[in-house]
């Protein structure tokens, strides 16, 4: 039986992509003193300046005990502050640090640069067109995924 060469090959080609990306990126960050992962708290924090260390750890999808340690290696750097919350003192807030904006604008440079790199050979047209079809896979899987929620919550509900 013979399997459709898309379906054969599109996770496959998907997870490694995505690994080979992360290979690179945190190659190049490492330029900069910093990891892959330090950089996307860098760029969460900065577009969400003020948020919890929980929403973060939460929208990063991270065990908590596991962004604490990078934000533990952020501020030790001066790239970002933990600030106590006016209403809650157990609550810490991040804010992104001038050394932290001064990093990001370099690597603002760096994500151009990756970008350029992994879409060589391929106009600006269907790189349009590659990213617009990617986004709608991800809302295929993300619509997908709460489907199976709903489901498992129906099935628990009414046995």
């Amino acid at each position: 039986m013979s399997r459709d060469p898309v379906d054969a090959n599109f996770l496959f080609t998907l997870g490694e992509l995505q690994r080979l990306v992360r290979a690179y990126a945190d190659r190049q960050a490492a330029r900069y003193g910093i990891t892959r992962a330090q950089w996307a708290v860098l760029a969460k924090v900065e577009r969400f300046e003020g948020m919890k260390q929980t929403e973060l750890a939460e929208q990063m999808e991270m065990q908590p005990i596991t962004l604490t340690r990078l934000i533990d290696r952020l501020c030790d750097s001066g790239w970002i502050e933990r600030r106590s919350d006016d209403t809650d003192r157990r609550v810490n807030r991040l804010y992104l640090r001038k050394a932290g904006r001064v990093l990001l604008g370099k690597m603002n440079g760096l994500k151009t640069e990756i970008t350029a790199t992994a879409l060589e050979g391929i106009s600006p047209a269907d790189a349009q067109r590659l990213l617009t079809q990617l986004e709608t896979v991800k809302e295929n899987v993300r619509n997908a995924i709460a489907d199976a929620e709903d489901d498992a919550r129906k099935e628990q509900r009414y046995g």
